[in-house]
């Protein structure tokens, strides 16, 4: 007789996010339901119950997962930079990066309710990639590299420029054929949309 699959093994919810990663990159995440996580983990359809209530609790995770190394990654690439404004750009390539590179973890940050009350630890964890954002510009304008004032204003509009080509970037919709492209490109628009606010200083 057939052996049964375990309910459970030594890291199931990693295992279940992985195998959840996995299928949106094939069918989108509205394309399976959570027993299929379960069969491609290699577990009982009941066990993804441990973790999560249902299938929208473990998407929510995968987009928690995709904003805390979002968050990372902004950091990381402006660490090595010397000058304010070198940080806020290198802040948005690695935004318009993290999504070339997860894609499907940035097809979901997104589309769930940002609600604290509905899913307390993604909303935290936009929050806190957000945040990462708004300190990097307010400290270009305390350097005098950006105009002073607006701070939340112009971080939603540099969040939007960004936003805007990774969204292109990935649904294939900027006739470019390579990553390095996508980036130079995204680092063009960041440095014109830079020059045009530094010029009001």
């Amino acid at each position: 007789m057939p052996r049964k699959r375990p309910y459970h093994h030594g890291n199931l919810r990693e295992t279940l996010l992985d195998a959840a990663i996995r299928l949106i990159a094939e069918v989108g995440p509205a394309g399976f339901p959570l027993r299929e996580v379960a069969r491609r983990a290699g577990v009982s359809h009941n066990a993804p119950y441990r973790h999560f209530r249902d299938k929208d609790e473990l998407i929510a995770a995968v987009a928690t997962q995709g904003f805390r190394e979002l968050t990372a990654a902004m950091r990381e690439a402006a660490k090595p930079q010397p000058t304010a404004i070198g940080r806020l750009k290198h802040c948005g390539l690695a935004y318009v990066s993290f999504a070339l590179r997860r894609p499907e973890h940035f097809t979901v940050m997104f589309d769930v309710p940002a609600s604290k009350t509905t899913y307390p630890e993604c909303a935290e964890a936009g929050e806190e990639s957000f945040g990462t954002l708004v300190s990097f510009i307010e400290s270009a304008q305390q350097e005098g590299e950006l105009p002073p004032g607006d701070t939340q204003r112009r971080a939603l509009e540099a969040w939007a420029l960004v936003h805007g080509i990774a969204k292109l970037a990935t649904a294939q919709r900027l006739p470019f054929k390579s990553r390095a492209e996508v980036l130079k490109f995204a680092e063009q628009a960041i440095e014109e949309s830079m020059a045009a606010q530094k010029s009001a200083v």
